[in-house]
């Protein structure tokens, strides 16, 4: 509610500007659809920290090794409720700044890869299937240490509410 001092006044301006008069129980002639086309829509922009460690196969000329990596994730999530019940869904991560160091080589790596999802039409009864993709590299300097990680899947959310979340098909490859 931080805004409202600044999008109550914009919208009574708006309003304002109608050539027509306008009683409050109907829109002004010129409004784009009505109140059957309302909706919420949330909209929640984090950036998270992170602190992970992952098996790199074909780092240390081949006999691989863990590598630990510190840094943020963007994470991107927007919400609308349609007038009509049905949900629209969207999200994106984005690692920022997640840098590693091999434990066993000390090389260097930086993390990048997105995860995006975007569903329309969720509606309730459940169940409601999203799906997502996610593409995540850590890359080092030199050849043939690079890992890239691919994996697709789904989360599921029951007659019950309960959200489970399936990997579907993951692929490693080093680059």
């Amino acid at each position: 509610m931080r805004h409202a001092h600044v999008v109550l006044p914009a919208l009574i301006s708006l309003g304002a500007c109608s050539e027509a008069p306008v009683s409050p129980g109907r829109p002004a002639p010129d409004a784009v659809g009505g109140p059957e086309l309302a909706a919420i829509a949330s909209t929640t922009n984090d950036i998270v920290p992170i602190d992970l460690t992952v098996f790199v196969p074909c780092a240390n000329d081949g006999a691989g090794e863990l590598v630990h990596a510190v840094g943020t994730i963007h994470q991107l999530l927007s919400t609308v409720i349609n007038a009509n019940g049905t949900i629209t869904l969207r999200s994106h991560f984005q690692p920022q700044g997640l840098t590693g160091i091999g434990l066993t080589t000390g090389d260097k790596y930086n993390a990048t890869g997105v995860t995006q999802t975007a569903d329309k039409n969720i509606t309730a009864p459940f169940p409601a299937v999203s799906k997502f993709i996610d593409n995540f590299r850590l890359i080092a300097a030199g050849p043939d240490n690079n890992l890239l990680v691919h994996e697709e899947g789904h989360l599921t959310i029951n007659a019950n509410g309960t959200v489970t979340v399936f990997v579907d098909h993951v692929s490693e490859e080093c680059r």
